[in-house]
């Protein structure tokens, strides 16, 4: 009964469009005053504070500051034209450049709508220029940003690791790591999408009378850049490329914990942005701290709000019985383990990432250990889902900063999407099935 209400509740909260963190604390309080009475009241604030008093939790304001001032900084610009200098002379070398640049900005800044908005604004136009649709454009960059959670540093995986923690041996380091390969192959995945979305594009004008504004808007041929180019590019761009590497060198040296690499992140941005490359002004500053800290706000009451309904997933035993539920459908892990990417798959398209960790992790961490799953896979499992949650309609974030920066329609947009949804989908029946694509990485250097 009470998983009934709290679930039911909480779905028709999100249905009517109430936020989710307040969908999530209304419902855990509903439940608590029907089994407690008044009294569950006091047992409120406890519960909130205890579940973000962790020190682990700092890192995640810390790498949103750190995020802003990059963005700030002019890093965004400079990675773009690194990418271009490298690769844009190929054959939809802007493609190329995309997605490569999602993935370097995704190493600073470890958010996926973050990625999109710092590169959407002049990557859509290029891409548009290249002889893409709007929408493809808009798609591809919504997609991109979802490799912001899954290439390390990722907020998400700090949370999975904290929620985690406290029934599996869950490294932070580990999970980083872990999340290299994954990422690669969902840039690759989004790069053959991209491609195949193009020449769609590109036989749709043909058959039109938009040959002549596509022709005017194509870029025919680029000169490849000349060594001498490519390093003056590379010199621009290498302070924000050396940020990921201090912060991972930094981890896996044993230098500092992923919180201390977050304070080291923001300031070294700040470093970098305000003496080196100098776009960083002072009077910037205001809305640097205003930006990150509302993004951290956001953040923190979703943390607190799902931890509330976790701790009633847990002490009411609803997630044990719902995991024997899931379990007496099939012992097969191959079949439970796609039953359980539909579950999330859907999950994703509706909730955030934080909120989804909190909601699933304790419910299925009991399926975890009856199948014996590697807890470093399990994070890379979930994650790659909600990555892709990111830019599922009719909710995933990413799809409406696209939409907003491309000026296209949400309903345009998902249908670009597809072909993007199908090759991470792909990707990520790989990640569930070959779990050596997750810890080849960590076992090869030996991180625990």
């Amino acid at each position: 009964m009470n998983a009934l209400i709290l679930f039911g509740l909480f779905a028709f909260l999100v249905l009517i469009g109430i936020p989710i963190a307040i969908a999530l604390a209304a419902s855990s309080i509903t439940v608590l005053f029907i089994n407690w009475g008044a009294s569950s009241f006091t047992l409120l604030p406890d519960i909130l504070f205890a579940s973000t008093a962790k020190f682990t939790l700092l890192a995640i304001p810390f790498f949103i500051l750190a995020g802003v001032i990059m963005e700030y900084a002019g890093i965004s610009k400079r990675l773009i034209n690194f990418a271009h200098v490298c690769v844009g002379h190929f054959k939809s070398g802007i493609i190329l450049v995309t997605v490569i640049t999602a993935i370097f900005f995704a190493a600073i800044s470890g958010s996926g709508p973050a990625t999109v908005a710092a590169i959407g604004g002049i990557l859509i136009p290029a891409l548009v220029k290249g002889g893409m649709r709007k929408e493809s454009a808009s798609a591809l960059l919504a997609s991109s940003g979802g490799i912001g959670i899954v290439i390390p540093p990722s907020i998400a995986m700090i949370v999975f690791a904290i929620v985690a923690g406290d029934q599996l041996n869950v490294s932070i380091g580990r999970l980083f790591l872990a999340g290299v390969i994954p990422g690669l192959l969902l840039g690759i995945g989004f790069i053959i999408a991209a491609i195949y979305s193009k020449k769609k594009d590109m036989l749709r004008f043909s058959s039109t009378d938009a040959q002549e504004e596509i022709a005017a808007t194509t870029l025919i041929s680029e000169r490849k850049a000349s060594p001498k180019e490519v390093f003056k590019a590379f010199q621009e761009a290498i302070w924000g490329l050396l940020m990921p590497v201090i912060i991972l060198g930094g981890i896996y040296g044993g230098i500092f914990t992923p919180t201390e690499a977050a304070v080291v992140a923001v300031f070294y941005g700040f470093f970098v942005g305000v003496f080196i490359y100098k776009d960083l002004k002072i009077g910037s500053i205001y809305k640097i701290l205003y930006e990150s800290g509302t993004q951290t706000a956001v953040i923190m009451l979703i943390v607190s709000s799902a931890s509330l309904f976790a701790y009633i997933i847990t002490t009411e035993q609803i997630a044990e019985s719902m995991a024997n539920s899931l379990l007496s459908v099939s012992s097969n892990p191959i079949i439970t383990l796609l039953i359980l990417n539909v579950i999330l798959l859907i999950a994703g398209a509706f909730i955030d990432a934080i909120s989804a960790f909190y909601i699933f992790v304790p419910i299925l961490i009991p399926i975890i250990l009856y199948f014996n799953i590697d807890p470093t896979v399990f994070g890379i499992f979930m994650t790659v889902n909600l990555a892709i949650g990111l830019f599922t309609p009719p909710v995933g974030i990413n799809l409406y900063v696209a939409c907003g920066i491309g000026n296209v329609k949400l309903h345009s947009i998902s249908k670009a999407i597809i072909p993007f949804l199908i090759s991470a989908i792909v990707v990520l029946l790989l990640i569930t099935y070959i779990p050596a694509i997750s810890t080849f990485l960590p076992n090869l250097l030996g991180v625990k």
